[in-house]
């Protein structure tokens, strides 16, 4: 074609001096290619002023919120040898279901009659202990008729010196009156004596006198013989009063002994049979322990001892149950720079391992497969550089799949602040974290900037 009758040269008058005008043609395809990447990029700038849902991303696996619902290792209580076991592996049992009965293995609980002959010792040593009662009882009934027969033979004793006592003061008033009848008796014989002297009395008549002073010397030596005697008798009663008290002074304190010594054998007896109850107590206890029974109602999960005849110590596991119907929670890990935007009853968005889900972490609301769930525990020390955090289902959405198993895993992020897309584009190129959500009751500016944060994220999820 003639460079004149180029379709250029017509349309354009200003480029005809220019031949390679005329050559150059704009592809089509190219004009397409630049109005899509103009509305691409028009769509990337409009995008970018989406509001996108901050949130913190954790994982970690199910568990339970109360600790009795957890898995179980059931302990034997004491050491044995397994005789038997009753369940098997994946069986449900109850609470109080025995689960395998074991033997003894120490030589001290080998007899099959210890219970027996523990419950005939007690009762042995029950009834000497009722017999030292009885001989405490007795020596004490000894002692009081010791002190009463003391009581009476100390009265009779003082009686009998008080009896001595007046015989001495009438003998020493008679050896007064023997005086007085000697003194006469003697100035009777000293006048006769004078008088038969002057021949005035006859010799008859001096022996009379002198006869009579004989009886008067007499009588008087004969009183005090009586009144010596009777001295003696009185010293002989007051030795006997001073010896009657050191007797029966000495036979209570034997008693007292004796009694004491029944009492210590008393008390001795009380410690033994105490003794003996703990014991026969300990064994009664001990018994039941020879069948491991199940704590709660549950599934058996697996033994942990295999096999008949097999030894197991003192408080080792022996099988683990896993409880029926546990109270399910997510049990994830957070950084230490995010549990400063965490409080307990903060909503979280939770994805199970095998349950089948499209998640969209910063639009919740489109996700699929997720569940919703609240902060329930927030732990207050970190655990290998992160704190851990119990999730419960939210009872406000829908319940949690019902075949999910304890140990399972789980992905989850808390809900935070409403930002654009861009903010958060920006905020993660600069590695700063999430926006801060206060609590709803915070007052002026900011806390009303933070409820209502808070309430759009509660709207997003």
């Amino acid at each position: 074609m003639p460079f004149a009758e180029h379709p250029l040269e017509e349309t354009n008058p200003q480029t005809a001096p220019f031949r390679s005008f005329g050559r150059v043609q704009t592809p089509q395809a190219g004009r397409t290619l630049a109005r899509w990447l103009g509305a691409l990029g028009l769509v990337v700038v409009l995008a970018g002023f989406l509001p996108w849902t901050q949130n913190i991303r954790s994982s970690g696996q199910l568990t339970t919120l109360r600790p009795q619902d957890r898995p179980q290792t059931v302990p034997s209580t004491i050491g044995g040898r397994i005789a038997r076991w009753h369940v098997r592996e994946g069986q449900r049992v109850g609470q109080g279901d025995t689960l395998l009965t074991i033997t003894e293995v120490k030589e001290k609980y080998f007899d099959p009659q210890l219970l027996e002959r523990t419950r005939e010792q007690l009762a042995a040593k029950i009834a000497s202990l009722e017999q030292n009662k009885g001989k405490t009882v007795a020596l004490g009934d000894q002692q009081a008729a010791l002190r009463s027969g003391l009581s009476v033979s100390l009265n009779k004793a003082r009686n009998k010196v008080s009896q001595t006592r007046l015989k001495v003061n009438s003998d020493e008033a008679d050896l007064r009156a023997a005086e007085n009848d000697m003194a006469i008796a003697t100035r009777q014989l000293e006048r006769q004596e004078e008088l038969y002297k002057q021949g005035l009395k006859s010799l008859t008549e001096l022996e009379q006198r002198r006869l009579k002073f004989q009886e008067s010397t007499a009588k008087r030596q004969g009183v005090e013989n009586k009144l010596g005697a009777s001295r003696q008798e009185l010293t002989n009663a007051g030795l006997e009063l001073s010896s009657l008290q050191a007797e029966y002074q000495d036979k209570l304190a034997k008693s007292e002994s004796d009694r004491r010594s029944a009492v210590a054998y008393q008390f001795d007896s009380e410690g033994q049979i105490a003794k003996l109850r703990n014991e026969l107590a300990n064994l009664s206890i001990r018994a039941g322990y020879y069948h491991i029974r199940a704590p709660q109602d549950g599934y058996v999960v697996r033994a942990l001892k295999e096999g008949l005849g097999e030894i197991v110590k003192e408080g080792e596991d022996v099988v683990t149950v896993m409880p029926i119907s546990p109270e399910l929670a997510a049990e994830l890990y957070v950084q230490p720079m995010d549990i400063p935007l965490l409080r307990v009853g903060r909503k979280v968005r939770l994805q199970f391992d095998g349950w089948p889900a499209l998640v969209f972490t910063g639009w919740p609301g489109t996700s699929f497969g997720t569940f919703g769930g609240r902060v329930a525990v927030i732990d207050n020390i970190d655990s290998q550089g992160q704190y851990r955090i119990l999730v419960t289902p939210d009872p406000e959405l829908e319940p949690w799949p019902s075949l999910l198993r304890v140990g399972s895993g789980v992905y989850g992020w808390a809900l935070l602040d409403n930002v654009p897309i861009w903010y958060e584009l920006w905020r993660q190129l600069n590695g700063f974290p999430p926006n801060f959500v206060g609590a709803p009751v915070a007052k002026g500016k900011g806390g009303k900037a933070g409820k209502k944060a808070y309430e759009s994220a509660d709207e997003a999820y």
